[in-house]
């Protein structure tokens, strides 16, 4: 049997049984390592983490960590041989978080402990005096089973991108002025390249509305076509009324609406004060939505193999920066973790959306305003499976998902930190385009959103935001949490503001912008005879997905890795 294939499980006494947690004394170790600002490894930027350590009898070192026992899905195995110069490393997945616990074995080969509630079960990483590690290393795949598919071993992989992101990379790394080119041909060619204005039909707001979702705050209804790439129940022929919600053909809680700000009522658009004036050109361009009712769906999120990345962004400045350390949490790169732009293959059959996720870290920190000069920058932070891999700052609009697989999108605060030990996914992004206003409780724009410095929005030099862009919100239905991506085919952080508010979102963020690879979204069918059908939310995002050999379409984020993050939704599995 190769090295690499599933490795039957061995029995062994005694009920189940991990990594011995942390101490008291112990975890005040480790917060203040966490917490000071000095130059530090990804480990040590784990402060609930717990570790075990063993020596064999040919002297070999062992050492697991569970860095998050929590939510109990990664973990670090660090092996050094006797002659060995430097140790090596191999980050692990528990496909089990809730059933299974890892942890070492003593035995004469490294050898884990599969600890689960039906007793213990071991796993030798060698075999006939080979490394299974090692094979599994070697195999080049982005996920490798190990411990007969239990545990995968994550292995660095390189992360699909298109030429447009190949060409802005290049010119930024080896042109002086290239950041300054690049955005010459972003403003000249892209700010209103995808901007879509849909041609009214001049027929009847007919079709399936769905009842709980109810119809956005619009002055009328009118039927509009559009570039949809998802199949609707009960959409008109040709177009979709504005403002209606439409349940997608096939994915049980899965529903669209579009929008174009013009339409929306006068008594949430001219609100003086709040935002600023909508052009011709956004008020008439098309935005798209997507509802994901949270009672059938989970939520996950994964960090492209390259982005976001850990070091400084290059906008803080001054104060606002400290250059003794490698980056904003004293962490200069994620290794020797491995991220991988992909969501396991242990989730694969549940998979039912992606999108992607934030800025680059390049992008995602403040070069003026108060937030440019306090926390370092405020560089936006995000957490993978429990594991911090950069820091959550106060006053950024935050999306997470608890360990008990509550869902929520706020405005981060230093007490939100008492969270940190629950948290399973996180990820920041700028300051929030809508909130709840603390006296009244009605959701506002958020005050930075007519700021285009002080608020990071992006865009031109000359602070010109209107581009295509992306966002998210929370919305509650009937006590039902639903959960709203929109792509707007052009717009400024202000017209994004007015359709979430439209919608009766209660928060809501921004996520990436500029381009359709960076606000791609599709939702997957489950086909009966096996594999994917692939919805876009809009038709043109289907050229972003490679394709195979024989021309088949492979689903971004799910068949392959990718370098940027992505959030994902998986089915949710009936109880038994």
């Amino acid at each position: 049997m190769p090295l690499l294939a599933a490795l039957a499980l061995a029995p062994t006494q005694g009920s189940a049984q991990g990594i011995p947690l942390p101490g008291a004394d112990q975890l005040a170790a480790q917060r203040l390592a966490y917490d000071a600002v000095a130059t530090k490894t990804i480990v040590d930027l784990q402060p609930f983490r717990a570790e075990q350590r063993m020596t064999l009898t040919d002297g070999t070192e062992l050492k697991l960590v569970s860095l998050s026992p929590a939510i109990n899905s990664w973990y670090l195995l660090e092996l050094k041989a006797p002659a060995a110069r430097r140790s090596s490393f191999y980050h692990l997945e528990n496909i089990d978080s809730h059933g299974v616990e890892l942890a070492l074995e003593p035995a004469e080969v490294p050898t884990l402990r599969l600890a689960r509630a039906d007793g213990n079960y071991s796993c030798a990483l060698v075999v006939e005096q080979a490394s299974v590690l090692e094979a599994a290393q070697k195999a080049g795949l982005p996920f490798a089973p190990l411990c007969n598919g239990q545990v995968y071993l994550r292995n660095r992989v390189d992360g699909s991108r298109t030429s447009r992101e190949r060409t802005a990379e290049f010119l930024r790394d080896n042109v002086w002025f290239g950041d300054s080119l690049v955005n010459l041909v972003k403003d000249t060619f892209y700010q209103d390249a995808y901007a879509e204005t849909g041609v009214t039909l001049g027929i009847t707001a007919a079709g399936s509305v769905v009842e709980a979702l109810g119809q956005a705050a619009l002055v009328d209804f009118p039927v509009i076509s559009t570039s949809i790439g998802m199949a609707l129940q009960g959409a008109p022929e040709g177009g979709i009324a504005q403002g209606n919600w439409y349940a997608m053909a096939g994915n049980t809680g899965v529903y669209a609406s579009v929008v174009q700000p013009a339409k929306i009522s006068r008594e949430i658009l001219d609100r003086p004060n709040e935002t600023n004036w909508l052009d011709e050109v956004e008020r008439w361009a098309t935005a798209y939505l997507v509802a994901f009712d949270l009672t059938e769906f989970e939520v996950g999120y994964e960090v492209g193999t390259d982005h976001p990345t850990l070091n400084w962004s290059p906008r803080p400045s001054g104060s606002g920066r400290n250059y003794s350390i490698p980056g904003p949490d004293g962490v200069a790169s994620s290794t020797p973790l491995v991220t991988l732009g992909m969501v396991s293959p242990s989730q694969a059959h549940r998979v039912a959306a992606t999108f992607t996720g934030g800025y680059k870290r390049e992008h995602g920190a403040f070069r003026m305003g108060d937030y440019a000069f306090s926390y370092n920058g405020h560089h936006y932070g995000f957490v993978v499976n429990g594991v911090v891999l950069s820091k959550l700052v106060p006053d950024l609009a935050t999306l997470y998902v608890l360990e008990d697989g509550t869902i929520g999108m706020r405005t981060w605060a230093v007490e939100d930190d008492a969270l940190l030990p629950q948290i399973r996914f996180a990820r920041q992004n700028g300051v929030p385009l809508i909130a709840p206003d603390p006296a009244t409780g009605d959701s506002v724009p958020g005050p930075l959103v007519r700021s285009w410095g002080p608020g990071n929005w992006s865009g031109s030099a000359e602070a010109q935001l209107r581009t295509l862009r992306a966002g998210a919100c929370m919305k509650t239905v009937q006590g039902r949490r639903m959960l709203i991506y929109a792509y707007f085919s052009t717009a400024t952080p202000s017209a994004m503001a007015r359709v979430f508010q439209a919608y009766g979102c209660e928060y809501a963020m921004q996520l990436d912008m500029n381009s359709v690879e960076h606000t791609y979204l599709a939702v997957y069918t489950q086909k009966p005879e096996g594999g994917l059908e692939i919805s876009h939310l809009v038709r043109a995002m289907r050229d972003i997905d490679a394709r195979a050999n024989d021309g088949t379409r492979l689903p971004r984020f799910v068949a392959y890795s990718d370098n940027r993050d992505f959030f994902y939704l998986l089915r949710k599995v009936p109880p038994s």
